[in-house]
């Protein structure tokens, strides 16, 4: 079963070679791809210099743009799974395998979820993760218990809808939107570390303003969305 890693990478110089030596040295049975999003510090430069895996975007296209050059290149490649893994040394490819296993099983979407078997802590982050399941819950009749995490594997069938498709950003209201046509999703226990180095672009205002998106997203826009 060939599974491709891609590492979207937004001025991630400090933590780029600490996540691509550990997939390099510790899981060489995965593929790996980064996409460096127009960064502006030297990570493209460590990539040249380390011999990575790499596409480099000329200008910045954000996640949605990054993520879909990766599920471009897996789909052109003949893969079977990809999934989207960070760059800032949050996700732990341990849990790669088990997700695996659970595609294996027929799914279409897997997440590494923070909160399968371990309780959703007390915050205003939680919060709107909350309100973004319940959305999801009420459009679908699917729980997801951790909605928000960017550890997502997708078959190939729905690497060709990101592929081809513009419209297919990697975050909650997508995933929601996928359920809705069909697509089965599920979640496995996964545990994710702090970001040790550099900074992250969610910050308080920017959180509030992309989870009040993402509700409206799923639960008004999404019912006028063609495929």
């Amino acid at each position: 079963m060939k599974v491709l890693v891609i590492i979207p990478a937004y001025n991630e110089e400090k933590s780029i070679e600490r996540v691509v030596d550990n997939l390099v040295v510790n899981y060489p049975e995965y593929d790996y791809v980064v996409i460096n999003d127009g960064s502006r510090d030297n990570t493209a430069a460590i990539c040249r210099r380390r011999g990575y895996r790499f596409i480099n975007l000329p200008v910045n296209l954000g996640l949605a743009g990054a993520f879909q050059t990766g599920m471009k290149y897996a789909y052109e490649h003949d893969y079977d799974y990809a999934i989207q893994f960070d760059a800032d040394g949050q996700h732990r490819p341990e849990f790669i395998r088990p997700i695996v296993d659970k595609m294996e099983e027929g799914y279409d979407i897997v997440i590494g979820s923070r909160f399968v078997e371990e309780k959703k802590p007390c915050s205003l982050r939680m919060l709107g993760s909350f309100m973004i399941s319940l959305a999801i819950r009420l459009t679908t009749g699917v729980k997801l218990k951790d909605p928000t995490s960017g550890m997502r594997m997708f078959n190939r069938s729905l690497m060709k809808e990101f592929a081809l498709n513009i419209n297919y950003g990697p975050e909650p209201d997508t995933v929601s939107y996928l359920v809705k046509n069909g697509a089965r999703v599920t979640e496995v226990q996964a545990h994710m570390d702090e970001r040790l180095e550099g900074q992250s672009y969610l910050t308080l205002t920017k959180s509030a303003i992309y989870m009040i998106r993402m509700i409206t997203s799923i639960l008004l826009i999404q019912n006028f969305r063609k495929r």
